[in-house]
């Protein structure tokens, strides 16, 4: 343990995190649904850490069905925002009505869910993007990121979570940095990489890249989450981890801002 580390609670702005409340539909996804874990829960988990404020994102298994997402972002109260995953053919006024409660990005799914419905990915992304300025949140299976980089450059604006998952994804993920996307510091415990190297190397291109995150509850995770986590980060990037803890996350997502 780093010596400079003080005993204060670690500030975070958490930029990936999941609320699966039993009042909301769920949808089996790969056979899997996954337990319940309620905004209480997530309080309960994060208590030893001071909580800035955060991002409520969708799961495979949540569907199209965004209510869970407008109670959870109300219910954990100002400064929390949303992801949403919404149809290609989404209206106007329903993306209107997610806006105006607090969501700030499109998410696609593209691990879980395959690249069939990859055609519409941008155009939805822009007109996404041309409404609203939200951005595009993509979740990718390593072995796909290569191929999809051409599309994902020409995206106005996008993070990639769980630092690419692999090693084989990083060369891309580099890439996609240097061209201006925003990476998640998180899924710790369902990665297959070098922690240290690949925050370093994504810091090195651009500081303002990454944003940590407990990705709680850690469905389907080797492990879950752990403050040590972020006591990585701390020891990794030294007097530059308030960037990744909280900084980052806070102007990407405009937090306080419509």
């Amino acid at each position: 343990m780093d010596a400079s580390r003080t005993q204060a609670k670690i500030k975070i702005f958490d930029s990936h995190m999941h609320i699966i409340d039993p009042r909301f539909p769920l949808v089996q996804n790969q056979g899997y649904i996954p337990d319940f874990f309620g905004v209480k829960d997530y309080r309960e988990s994060t208590a030893s850490v001071e909580v800035l404020g955060g991002v409520v994102v969708a799961g495979s298994f949540q569907g199209f069905d965004q209510s869970y997402l407008v109670d959870a972002i109300f219910n954990l109260g100002p400064n929390f925002v949303g992801v949403a995953q919404v149809p290609p053919d989404i209206d106007e006024k329903e993306l209107l009505f997610l806006n105006e409660r607090g969501v700030r990005a499109i998410r696609f799914n593209l691990f879980r869910t395959g690249t069939q419905s990859i055609s519409q990915l941008e155009e939805i992304a822009n007109r996404a993007w041309d409404l609203f300025g939200w951005h595009s949140e993509l979740y990718v299976d390593p072995k796909d990121l290569r191929s999809l980089k051409p599309l994902i450059m020409r995206l106005p604006k996008v993070s990639i979570d769980h630092l690419g998952m692999a090693e084989e994804a990083l060369d891309s993920v580099l890439e996609l940095v240097a061209a201006g996307a925003k990476v998640k510091a998180t899924g710790f415990g369902r990665v297959d990489l070098d922690l240290v190297r690949t925050l370093k190397k994504i810091h090195s291109v651009d500081p303002n890249a990454l944003m940590a995150g407990t990705d709680l509850p850690s469905t389907r995770a080797k492990r879950r989450f752990s403050i040590d986590d972020l006591h990585l980060i701390q020891d990794t990037l030294q007097e530059e981890a308030d960037l990744v803890l909280y900084k980052n996350a806070l102007s990407f997502y405009r937090v306080g801002n419509s």
